[in-house]
C-alpha cells in the first residue's frame, strides 16, 4: 500500500480527475430526488413541510460532497485503494438518494445508513492519511477521523427524536459537522489546492444548473403532452432558460482561486456555497411548479408559483455576490449590480403571468450591465 502523502498546494496544472467527475454524477440522482420532493410539496401548497425538508436533505447531500472534495484536493493519490474506497463512498451516495423520498415523510433511516457507508469510507481515508504522516499533519488527520465518527453517531439523534424537535436536532448536528474542519485544522492546515477547489465548486454549480435544465425540460414536455397550453408555457420556458443562462454567466464571470489564500477565507467561501448550490437547484423546482400552476395541476396561487422561481433566483444572485463575486468587483457601480438585481428579481413576483419571463429578462440585463461595467473598467486601466 502506497503512503498517502499530501498534495502540494502550489502544484501546477492541478485539475479535476475523471474519478471526481464520476463521483459528482452520483449526486445528480440525490439532488433530483430532493428537487422532486420539493416540487410535490410546493405544488400541493405545503411549503412548511417541503422547504425545511429540502433544506435538511440538501445539507446532507452537499456536506457529503464537500467532505470528499476537500479531502481529495489534499490527499488524492489516485491509486487502486483510493479508487475502491471512493467507489464505496459513491455507493453510499446512491443509498442516500434512495432514502430521500422517505426522509421527506420523516423516515431518515435509509439516509442515515447511506451516510454511514460514506462516513466509514471517509474515516478510512483519514486514517490512511494519518498512517502516512507524522507530527501536526497526523494529528489533523486523526482529529478529522474522530470528528466525523462522532458526528455520524450523533445523527442517530435525528432518528430517535420526535418529529417536532427533529429540525432543531438537525441544526445542532449540522453546526457540529461544520465545526469539525475548523477544530481539526486549528494547528495544521491540510494542503488543499486553491485552483482545484475553485474548479470543483464550479463544476458542481454546473451540475446544479444542469439538473435545473433537465427538471424544467421534463416539466414543460409533460405539460405540452397532456395539455394544449403551449402559448402559456413558452414565456415560462423562455424566462427559465434566460435565468439559468444568466446564473451560469454570473457565477463564472470572475476567477476566485486567487482569493482562497487561507482556511478562513476558503471555509467561509466554501460553506456559503450551501445557499449557492441549494438555490441553483431550487430554481428548477420552481420552474416545475410554475409550469404545473399554468396548466392547472398545482394547488397554489399564481403569486406563490412565481415566488417559487423568483425567491431562489434572487437568493442565488445575492449569495454569489456576497461570498464570491464581490471579492473581484471594483467600485460601487460593480458592487451594486447583483444586490440591486436580486431585489428586482424579487419584485417580479408581482408580475402575474409574466413573472418568470420578466425574471429571465432582469437576469439577462444583469449580465449585460455587469459585462459593460467590466469592459469599461478594462478600457480605463488600459488607457
Amino acid at each position: 500500500m502506497a503512503r498517502m502523502a499530501p498534495r502540494g498546494r502550489a502544484e501546477a496544472h492541478r485539475a479535476a480527475t475523471p474519478l471526481e467527475l464520476f463521483f459528482d454524477l452520483c449526486f445528480v440522482v440525490a439532488v433530483a430526488q430532493a428537487g422532486r420532493q420539493l416540487v410535490h410539496a410546493l405544488a400541493e401548497a405545503h411549503p412548511g413541510h417541503g422547504i425545511p425538508g429540502y433544506l435538511m436533505l440538501f445539507f446532507a447531500i452537499w456536506w457529503a460532497w464537500l467532505n470528499f472534495t476537500w479531502f481529495s484536493s489534499a490527499y488524492d493519490t489516485d491509486d487502486a485503494l483510493y479508487r475502491v474506497v471512493t467507489l464505496v463512498q459513491m455507493a453510499g451516495v446512491l443509498i442516500l438518494a434512495a432514502g430521500v423520498p422517505r426522509a421527506f415523510d420523516g423516515d431518515f433511516a435509509v439516509v442515515w445508513f447511506g451516510y454511514l457507508v460514506m462516513r466509514l469510507a471517509l474515516v478510512a481515508q483519514w486514517l490512511r492519511a494519518a498512517h502516512g504522516s507524522s507530527g501536526p499533519e497526523r494529528t489533523t488527520a486523526l482529529r478529522y477521523a474522530a470528528g466525523v465518527s462522532l458526528c455520524q453517531i450523533g445523527w442517530l439523534a435525528v432518528l430517535l427524536s420526535p418529529e417536532g424537535a427533529r429540525p432543531w436536532v438537525f441544526l445542532a448536528l449540522a453546526v457540529a459537522e461544520m465545526a469539525v474542519p475548523a477544530l481539526a485544522e486549528r494547528d495544521h492546515q491540510t494542503s488543499w489546492h486553491p485552483h482545484h477547489i475553485a474548479e470543483r465548486y464550479g463544476l458542481f454549480v454546473i451540475i446544479m444548473l444542469g439538473e435545473t435544465v433537465a427538471a424544467a425540460t421534463v416539466a414543460v414536455q409533460s405539460a405540452v403532452d397532456e395539455q394544449d397550453e403551449l402559448a402559456g408555457l413558452l414565456p415560462i420556458a423562455a424566462g427559465g432558460l434566460l435565468l439559468i443562462f444568466a446564473a451560469y454567466w454570473i457565477y463564472f464571470a470572475v476567477p476566485i482561486h486567487l482569493h482562497l489564500t487561507s482556511n478562513r477565507q476558503a471555509f467561509l467561501w466554501g460553506y456559503g456555497h450551501y445557499l449557492v448550490f441549494g438555490s441553483a437547484a431550487a430554481i428548477g423546482a420552481g420552474i416545475e411548479v410554475a409550469v404545473e400552476q399554468a396548466v392547472g395541476e398545482a394547488h397554489v396561487s399564481l403569486f406563490a408559483a412565481s415566488a417559487c422561481v423568483t425567491v431562489p433566483g434572487a437568493l442565488f444572485m445575492f449569495t454569489v455576490w456576497l461570498i464570491h463575486s464581490r471579492h473581484q468587483k471594483r467600485g460601487p457601480a460593480q458592487q451594486l449590480v447583483l444586490p440591486v438585481s436580486a431585489v428586482l428579481v424579487l419584485s417580479c413576483t408581482f408580475a402575474g403571468n409574466a413573472a418568470v419571463l420578466l425574471t429571465g429578462l432582469v437576469a439577462s440585463a444583469t449580465v449585460a450591465v455587469g459585462a459593460t461595467l467590466t469592459a469599461r473598467q478594462g478600457q480605463a486601466l488600459d488607457g
